[in-house]
């Protein structure tokens, strides 16, 4: 490959052991193999886009077949094989691209091309790019060869999804997981090479980049790329040019936007956000900065700046650090399952941009709603729902979403400020015990609410107006709901069913199972069954019936 390409991602790819960034752990144990002749059959790496893969390859085959030997690997004057090997032209180091050489004739050809040493080095080597690709048939026909190659047989293989590889395979290779690179690492990197490119850009725009490559050192020269070519010369890549090049915007917008939502602006809200929009930033980057900033408001006093990867300054980390003391974690945990749901939303909505001003509406509105109360306390819930009666549709979605989780108040979902309207009382009735429930049910023939309070419910207490159960996992979902909904129809009187972590008495099924097998237990003690079995050595006895006599 020729080392003055303009691309930034050729131009700089590293050439030895020393050059690489962020992978010393493997550079280390690979050049000590290599120094102690003990170098495997086949090397596996595996990792994200951009981190070394194929590179590591490659300086694996130069050192294993330079001129000069791994202790003096050329550098800058290469030897013939060192060049030929940089330039992908070496008849003894094969690369070969999976993706598009799938099928087990492709494997076949490779494996009798593997019987003839090596013409001008020491190895013969094989790299193979994403093998995951690979059918399974190659693999299978691979593996032989694999386990038992001649001496001079090196497989280096790279893939970006190792679970797709059998483990037959990865079983005889030495595999290798390279790590995303560190943010500090990738920042002085790319200072570097910004530098000898003569490169005007601030320390902000190449923080920028690093944080969108993501530990890609691939994906952070093309942004670097990218970025110095969409300028003039003379002029600064700053970090609001970069973020319209790249279509990223402003976080301390993003916060001041959040601050606005807890106040409860919405025409300012609106409008930094149609400003955003207008830089050409899509909703779903806006959504996804939005979950970033949610988790640094919730965790920002366990985080410090640099463990932010870059995704914040020091004027923005102070500022989310002052509102995040007056912020409830509940709030926090609402919001980021909203905005979960926004995220899944925007696939099915044509309009993405209204979408996102209706998520923004509906936060404010749901700020709002003050749950300050206890979870676990029924009764201080209930009055919180009652309180917010205006706020009936933004809480049946919030239901929905937290409530569920909580798991001694599920029955919360039920108690709903509509009930009123929704339900009419047919008359009053008094039930104080879990028989008299259970004779209501069939009087009022609810037959399923019935066989679930027999077969899947154990009763804990039962007091005025409110149940403690626990139950077994076959209860239906909508249990609690159908149960709460028929009291308050039945009783004109709202009920509160607690889940309690007490096991509970056994449920009525249960009851008579043990009843049943009681009997039978009891009657195989009579002389009746006994004499029975000995004239029918193959009877069984499946059931008792006691019949009672009149006088």
């Amino acid at each position: 490959m020729n080392r003055n390409s303009k691309v930034l991602a050729l131009k700089y790819r590293p050439q030895t052991f020393d050059q690489l960034i962020g992978q010393d752990v493997v550079s280390e144990t690979i050049v000590n193999s290599i120094k102690a002749n003990k170098v495997p059959n086949a090397y596996l790496f595996t990792g994200i886009r951009g981190i070394g893969k194929t590179t590591i390859a490659r300086i694996i085959a130069k050192s294993l077949n330079c001129l000069n030997g791994i202790e003096n690997l050329c550098k800058d004057k290469l030897c013939a094989n060192c060049d030929a090997i940089t330039n992908s032209s070496h008849i003894d180091v094969l690369e070969m691209d999976a993706a598009s050489k799938t099928g087990v004739d492709d494997v076949r050809d490779l494996i009798e091309f593997s019987r003839y040493g090596p013409t001008s080095s020491k190895y013969k080597i094989f790299i193979i790019d994403e093998v995951h690709m690979l059918s399974k048939q190659a693999f299978n026909a691979l593996l032989k060869t694999l386990e038992e190659p001649p001496e001079y047989l090196k497989f280096i293989f790279a893939t970006t999804e190792i679970k797709k590889i059998p483990i037959t395979v990865v079983s005889r290779c030495q595999r290798f997981d390279l790590s995303r690179i560190k943010s500090s690492e990738l920042f002085d990197f790319i200072k570097k090479v910004k530098d000898k490119e003569k490169g005007n850009v601030s320390d902000e725009a190449i923080r920028l980049i690093v944080k969108i490559s993501e530990g890609s050192v691939r994906d952070a020269l093309s942004l670097l790329d990218r970025g110095l070519l969409s300028l003039d010369y003379d002029k600064e890549l700053d970090l609001s040019a970069a973020q319209k090049i790249f279509g990223y915007f402003d976080k301390s917008q993003l916060i001041d936007i959040f601050k606005l939502i807890l106040e409860g602006d919405e025409k300012k809200v609106i409008t930094i956000y149609r400003k955003i929009y207008d830089q050409g930033v899509e909703p779903k980057v806006f959504i996804n900065d939005f979950l970033e900033l949610l988790y640094y408001f919730k965790n920002i006093n366990s985080l410090n700046l640099e463990s932010t990867n870059f995704s914040l300054n020091d004027d923005e980390f102070s500022k989310i650090k002052e509102i995040s003391n007056n912020l409830e974690s509940q709030i926090l945990i609402l919001f980021w399952q909203f905005t979960i749901k926004t995220l899944e939303e925007l696939d099915i909505v044509s309009n993405q941009n209204l979408s996102i001003e209706m998520f923004l509406i509906r936060l404010m509105h749901l700020k709002s709603l003050k749950f300050k109360q206890d979870l676990s306390d029924d009764n201080n819930l209930f009055q919180s729902i009652e309180k917010n009666k205006k706020e009936k549709n933004i809480l049946s979605e919030l239901k929905g979403e937290v409530i569920n989780q909580i798991k001694n108040v599920t029955q919360e979902k039920t108690i709903k400020p509509k009930i009123d309207k929704e339900i009419k009382a047919e008359g009053k009735v008094s039930i104080n015990s879990f028989d008299q429930l259970l004779n209501i049910c069939n009087e009022k023939k609810e037959i399923k609410l019935k066989y679930e309070l027999e077969k899947n419910v154990n009763l804990v207490r039962f007091e005025k107006n409110r149940i403690e159960i626990s139950f077994n996992d076959n209860l239906d979902k909508n249990f609690v709901k159908d149960l709460s909904l028929k009291l308050f129809e039945w009783t004109n009187e709202r009920w509160i069913i607690t889940f309690s972590k007490m096991k509970g008495e056994l449920s009525i099924k249960d009851k008579e199972k043990n009843k049943k097998n009681e009997l039978i237990k009891n009657a195989k003690e009579t002389k009746l069954y006994k004499n029975m079995i000995e004239i029918f050595p193959d009877a069984n006895l499946i059931d008792v019936t006691s019949s009672k006599k009149k006088d």
